[in-house]
């Protein structure tokens, strides 16, 4: 099924979108869904983040060669952070660059939606707790995380999580590839297939530390090619089978 969350007429909804019609789902996405009846054509409303999660979490160097060009060792255990979730925006929503910021990156990368509680999940039953997959741009102010060490104020401020534009519950996210354009010109073209920690791993290794509630984001890592964003150009994250997720970028 293909899940998006939509403003229409009367408000916001969680819809499945079949071909170009998107059909409101009652109260939540999660576990099997129900329907009110009412559609809209795709046409007629305006595509939103796909979720709001409780938290979102993020998983550095994930990609061995993005590890390498910024001069860094793949880590023996995943390497987490916190990303807050009103950095969330949807699809066609600008990316604000802070004054505070010299240099702020694009990454483009595949991101897991959690489905139900749990915790403590063996890495056997890992994708049995997944609800689905959309793309996201983990933007960064560089700069300032060299400055930090830690990442919370460069992956923080608000904008800097871009997700959408669906989410798919029907997905082998195994091998698909991830590519990220500037203005048209690539700048990431990797596969998830070579991640350091697949998505079972994380799972296992995330949900051993805390409570992973439905709605919850694991942004699984970007590949090699990262690079700067300025305003008035326009970025753009494809992941096979899920479509692609476009922001255009402005000062803050």
């Amino acid at each position: 099924m293909r899940i998006a969350r939509i403003a229409h007429p009367q408000g916001v909804a969680f819809v499945a979108v079949h071909g170009d019609e998107a059909a409101e789902i009652a109260e939540h996405p999660f576990g099997t869904p129900t329907f009110t009846g009412r559609k809209w054509p795709l046409a007629d409303v305006r595509l939103l983040a796909p979720i709001l999660p409780t938290k979102i979490i993020g998983v550095g160097r994930n990609y061995a060669d993005h590890a390498a060009e910024l001069g860094n060792e793949v880590p023996s255990e995943p390497l987490l952070f916190f990303k807050p979730n009103t950095s969330v925006i949807g699809p066609n929503v600008e990316i604000k660059i802070p004054a505070v910021a010299e240099r702020v990156d694009f990454e483009g990368e595949l991101a897991v939606i959690i489905g139900q509680p749990c915790r403590e999940v063996p890495k056997a039953k890992a994708m049995g707790v997944v609800m689905g997959y959309t793309i996201a741009n983990d933007v960064t102010a560089r700069d300032l995380q060299k400055k930090d060490v830690q990442f919370t104020r460069a992956k923080g401020f608000d904008t800097f999580c871009p997700m959408g534009p669906f989410i798919e519950t029907e997905f082998d996210p195994s091998d698909v590839r991830v590519v990220t354009e500037v203005d048209g010109e690539v700048k990431q073209d990797g596969r998830t297939s070579s991640m350091v920690h697949d998505i079972p791993s994380l799972i296992e290794y995330v949900s051993g530390i805390m409570t992973l509630l439905p709605g919850d984001v694991v942004l699984t890592g970007t590949p090699a090619g990262v690079g700067p964003l300025t305003a008035g150009q326009t970025v753009s994250v494809t992941v096979d089978g899920l479509g692609t997720l476009t922001n255009p970028v402005a000062n803050r």
